[in-house]
């Protein structure tokens, strides 16, 4: 099963797992756990950006009935830690405790309360009374990096968990910078410096459920912490911190999760439900609200990005710099990761060009804080590039598309950042071993019509049409970082229960997952049962995140699939006489070289749990990646913009990928899809609006707007084969990539059709006209 051809299950478009169930309203989220005697938390949150409390007063509401318990600093452990979902040590500043005497953006976390009913929860919020030292506040990155700026983070224990720049006292969350070749040299040698100046704004994940978490206790006196996460495993290493209790008193179990996108990384809720629980020793609830969801979750980072190219006499680009200023809000949630991330999934896309600079400085400031958004950086990152290479080309007088084709990675080539540039260290060496990009290019314009609509203009009245592209690539993991563990046993009816750490959030992983194990056994998926994420039951894994899953969560599936198989032949040749070599696996028993079934598995799980040499037949294996394959993409825009109104409409959009060998085709077309579509709301209508105190004003959908059925293009998603030999049956990642392409895609829609270049996202009318109304 070395080739795609051979393949009976991957790359079929089989039905989801959980398909019917969802459908039917049958899956169990966390908010369907039924628990007698559940307890309702509710977070007292800042009115101030930045103020000291020198006072607090729970009186009254300790003395409200119903009112069980009320956390805050001065009866909580002080244990300085990170909200971010990562490997340990966390790359993120220990810069956040549970709660602390001093709060540093609007919603930063005051008290919790657990009460009988969600009501008196509230009022006894209401009961409260806290006298504030209000501080000075600052909310643009750049300004709080400057001399005299306040400084967020004073405190003395706030440190890096890792060797890293990190200077709380300047208000420096985190800095990196690489360079390979000369830079400036060829900057002062080019025909031509294109330079431009991006603000990349910050937005939410708008996930359909919002983050929750419900504690209990086993029979044991064990914390069992079920939680909307996309990281059990970190989730409990982290509730262990922070309660400073053993990790073996905490079990994390995931329920089925109505969407995460990055937010369900971070490990927000936990600890504090679990306090609340530990103290009362009561199960309790604790759900954010909508408007929590917007001001107190983590959001995508905003960032002012600084891009410099050079073109020799040829028309060949020689040096590309970019600067990034990322603003992280009032904790240093993934400022390190996500800064690198801008670059290091950037960059190497231009290996071509020989000198390359990347810089990025990660500031505090007092607003809500950043985090892991699907696309990581790179989407800030490739707003940036795209836009530059496509006025680049205008410049130049050649086809953008010609461009791109001109400088892009290709199969068995490498890149220098690839090694100087990882996620908070140095990367990995490594060779792109598969790269359809070429294929995506030619069937992308083909689709939407590149060479009849570019350049062309066509306007009905104030409304003019144009298109746009941009190439792109991703990750797949972090290499000799992750790791992912499965394991999968005989039942005596033939199938087959597959454990994996590895979190499904709705993307259909398990599925996914389940496709890869059957096509190693060669069974139906039906016959493999899945169960996911349950720290107590299945096997490690770092969690969805990083476009991981398939290709690492997936590598350690095929293997643990694989090693069933060996004992699985072994016994078939002991019950046949056959010779181990002669036999194989196929449609739910072990067959000859003729093809012929010998014995059904059935038949040789019974034989080997009953008859002979009795032994569980269970394969077990972890997975570690030594590489981060990209996947590429190539995307195409067509808009509408009229001029009288500033409005855009998207009117169609291409987006042919390369993710290797698509597990599961149809579940990788949604997975570009839904991508496409979050790219699209965030070019276009999702933005945060704040009033001159750092106060979210907009924090609903119907004032932060998400794209509904109505707003949604055709979005049509062209799938290019290719074979990864690193990843599970040639497979490698999906899920991010698409998210990259919307903005510069868009931007340099527009400007093909009215002539503007928009360097500020999101492309709202009122951005539109003004720079219509300055040409």
């Amino acid at each position: 099963m070395s080739a795609e051809r051979d393949l009976k299950v991957v790359g079929r478009s089989v039905t989801k797992l959980d398909a019917l169930g969802l459908a039917c309203g049958q899956a169990r989220y966390t908010d369907d756990v039924v628990i007698p005697g559940l307890l309702h938390a509710k977070i007292l949150g800042s009115p101030h950006p930045h103020a000291r409390i020198v006072a607090l007063d729970t009186s009254r509401a300790e003395a409200l009935p119903g009112v069980l318990a009320v956390l805050d600093h001065r009866n909580t452990p002080r244990v300085m830690r990170t909200t971010a979902g990562q490997g340990f040590p966390e790359p993120s500043p220990y810069d956040y405790t549970t709660f602390d005497d001093k709060v540093r953006f609007v919603g930063d976390r005051v008290a919790a309360v657990a009460a009988q009913t969600e009501a008196i929860a509230c009022e006894a919020l209401s009961l409260i009374r806290v006298e504030y030292e209000e501080l000075p506040a600052v909310f643009d990155p750049e300004e709080a990096l400057g001399p005299g700026a306040p400084v967020i983070h004073d405190e003395p224990d706030a440190r890096a968990a890792i060797p890293v720049e990190y200077e709380p006292g300047r208000n420096l969350a985190a800095h990196v910078k690489v360079e390979v070749g000369d830079v400036e040299r060829a900057l002062a040698a080019a025909e031509r410096v294109f330079t431009r100046r991006f603000t990349v704004h910050m937005a939410s994940h708008a996930m359909l459920e919002p983050p929750i978490t419900i504690c209990d206790f086993d029979d044991t006196g064990r914390l069992v912490v079920r939680t909307s996460t996309q990281v059990p495993f970190h989730a409990r290493r982290i509730v262990a911190q922070a309660l400073q209790i053993p990790v073996r008193m905490v079990r994390v179990v995931k329920p089925r999760i109505g969407g995460g996108f990055g937010g369900k990384q971070e490990v927000m809720l936990e600890p504090v439900c679990a306090l609340l629980a530990w103290r009362t020793r009561c199960p309790v609830r604790l759900a954010m609200t909508r408007e929590e969801v917007f001001v107190t979750a983590r959001t995508r980072h905003a960032q002012v990005i600084d891009l410099r190219t050079a073109v020799d006499g040829g028309g060949d680009l020689t040096a590309i710099d970019l600067k990034v200023v990322m603003n992280n809000g009032g904790y240093g949630s993934h400022a390190l990761t996500v800064a690198c991330n801008t670059g290091s999934k950037v960059l190497p896309i231009f290996n071509r060009v020989p000198n390359q600079r990347f810089e990025a400085t990660t500031a505090y400031t007092n607003l809500p804080v950043g985090g892991a958004y699907r696309g990581y950086g790179a989407t800030q990152g490739y707003f940036a590039l795209g836009v530059v290479v496509d006025e680049m080309a205008a410049a130049l007088g050649v086809d953008v598309v010609d461009l791109w084709r001109r400088h892009h990675i290709r199969a068995g080539e490498t890149s220098p950042i690839f090694a100087a540039l990882g996620e908070g260290r140095a990367g990995v060496v490594m060779t792109v071993d598969s790269c359809g990009l070429p294929e995506c290019l030619d069937r992308g314009a083909e689709a939407i019509g590149w060479a009849e609509k570019r350049g062309r203009r066509p306007r009905d009245g104030s409304r003019v049409r144009g298109v746009g592209m941009v190439c792109l690539m991703q990750g797949s993991s972090i290499p000799e970082v992750d790791m992912g563990a499965a394991s999968i046993k005989l039942n005596d009816d033939g199938s087959f229960n597959l454990l994996v750490g590895a979190t499904d959030l709705g993307t259909g992983s398990d599925t996914v997952l389940a496709q890869i194990a059957a096509e190693v056994l060669g069974v139906g998926v039906e016959q493999v049962l899945v169960y996911s994420s349950d720290t107590d039951l299945t096997p490690f894994d770092v969690g969805a995140y990083a476009s991981s899953t398939t290709y690492l969560s997936g590598g350690a599936v095929q293997k643990a699939a694989a090693d069933a198989r060996r004992q699985i032949l072994a016994a078939a040749a002991a019950m046949t006489g056959a010779s181990l070599e002669e036999l194989d696996l196929a449609d739910g028993a072990v067959v000859g070289p003729d093809g012929r079934p010998l014995v059904t598995l059935s038949e040789v799980a019974l034989h080997t749990l009953y008859a002979h040499n009795q032994h569980q037949v269970m394969g077990i294996a972890s997975h570690i990646s030594h590489r981060s394959p990209p996947p590429f993409s190539a995307h195409f825009a067509e808009v509408e913009v009229d001029e009288e109104t500033g409005v855009v409409r998207v009117l169609d959009y291409v987006a042919a990928v390369d993710c290797g060998t698509a597990v599961n085709p149809k579940l990788a077309e949604g997975q570009t899809e839904g991508a496409v579509v979050n790219g699209i709301g965030y070019a276009l209508t999702e933005r945060y609006l704040f009033d001159g105190r750092g106060r979210v004003l907009n924090p609903s959908f119907g004032g932060y707007k998400i794209p509904c059925a109505a707003d949604i293009p055709p979005v049509r998603t062209i799938l290019v084969s290719t074979w990864e030999p690193t990843g599970p049956f040639g497979a490698k990642s999906v899920s991010e990539i698409g998210i990259n392409g919307p903005l510069p895609a868009i931007a340099n829609a527009i400007f093909d059709a009215v002539g503007v270049r928009l360097t500020d996202a999101p492309f709202t009318p009122e951005r539109v006209l003004s720079a219509l109304r300055a040409r």
